[in-house]
């Protein structure tokens, strides 16, 4: 074979090669480190995260809607919701996405968090400066800011600032509910109508259900396969870590599912966003990046960050973990 054929073909392998065509397309960032053999079955240790978007203030709440191909996420002090697309790279989705008052928000971080679909395939969002659950009242393909009411309050006083939120099949809405939203983002300020900072339920009739005040800076929130148990992430900087709680008795003390305290120095992140797969393996951004745990706790691996990262998502073939990272976007291979 000619010299001129043998140089088309290695060409032609190249261009038609997805990691040289990814590796080409985006820069990367991080590493992952194998702390037990498990995690093999889940990612190659040699990946690297790709960074698909950038220049945000905070992102956060990524949701990847499968039906449109395309990823949603949060820019929270830009009250604006951005769609990343493969093809169209980056674009302004949702503004505003959290605020929606005439007079300039008091608050750092105003817009939406986490965002969710309901069991209609309707975007929910998690509303930080008008401090409620609310549905989108457009379709997805044709976003406007009208929102619908899901939740505003408990037992008539205001929500801090509703953070992540995931659904049951059955309709019930479960969401944290720290004070990152309020103008001084802690316990002492005199817009914080609740005492405590609540996880609740959000039944299809509208009742609201709260399961525990006794997280002190609840955040990430996902259901376990089977839905008896939800795992709520807490970002307390001096109490970091992760609980247990059991959906089934709104009287029962959470349990510790893994304390970070003694891992986080000098690293930058808490315990927040997350994510169950359906094994239960767990992708939660914490201390340094994204911990990955089994359903019993023991801790397979990390992708090691150096920015904070805030949440994840993962792809409805679960091949493909999205990261929101700070100032990035990011994208991680799967097995």
């Amino acid at each position: 074979m000619k010299p001129v054929f043998l140089l088309l073909i290695l060409i032609l392998s190249l261009l038609i090669n997805p990691a040289y065509t990814q590796e080409a397309k985006y820069k990367t960032t991080g590493n992952v480190e194998r702390i037990d053999p498990a995690l093999d079955a889940i990612m190659d240790t040699t990946v690297k995260a790709e960074i698909i978007a950038e220049g945000f203030v905070w992102s956060e709440g990524p949701l990847w809607v499968e039906n449109e191909q395309m990823l949603l996420f949060s820019d929270v002090p830009k009250n604006t919701v951005y769609k990343w697309t493969e093809e169209g790279g980056t674009e302004v989705y949702l503004r505003p996405s959290g605020y929606t008052g005439t007079q300039p928000s008091k608050s750092k971080e105003p817009g939406s968090n986490g965002l969710l679909l309901d069991t209609g395939g309707n975007l929910v969002l998690c509303q930080h400066g008008n401090r409620q659950m609310v549905r989108m009242e457009a379709p997805l393909t044709k976003p406007e800011p009208v929102f619908h009411s899901l939740a505003d309050n408990y037992k008539g006083k205001r929500f801090n600032s509703p953070n992540d939120a995931v659904y049951s099949s059955n309709g019930d809405l479960f969401f944290t509910d720290p004070p990152y939203g309020l103008p001084m983002q802690n316990d002492k300020d005199p817009a914080k109508e609740i005492g405590f900072n609540g996880v609740y339920k959000v039944r299809p009739n509208g009742e609201v259900v709260l399961l525990t005040g006794n997280i002190t800076r609840p955040n990430g929130i996902a259901l376990f396969p089977g839905e008896t148990k939800l795992l709520v992430a807490c970002s307390d900087r001096d109490a970091p870590g992760w609980y247990l709680l059991d959906i089934n008795d709104a009287q029962k003390e959470p349990v510790v599912f893994y304390d970070a305290t003694d891992q986080r120095k000098g690293l930058k992140g808490s315990p927040d966003g997350l994510k169950i797969d359906k094994k239960g393996n767990i992708y939660a951004s914490g201390p340094g990046g994204i911990w990955i745990f089994d359903k019993a706790g023991k801790v397979l691996g990390k992708i090691r960050l150096d920015e904070s990262a805030s949440n994840v998502a993962l792809s409805d073939d679960e091949k493909t973990l999205y990261v929101t990272n700070d100032m990035y976007v990011l994208r991680v291979r799967l097995r």
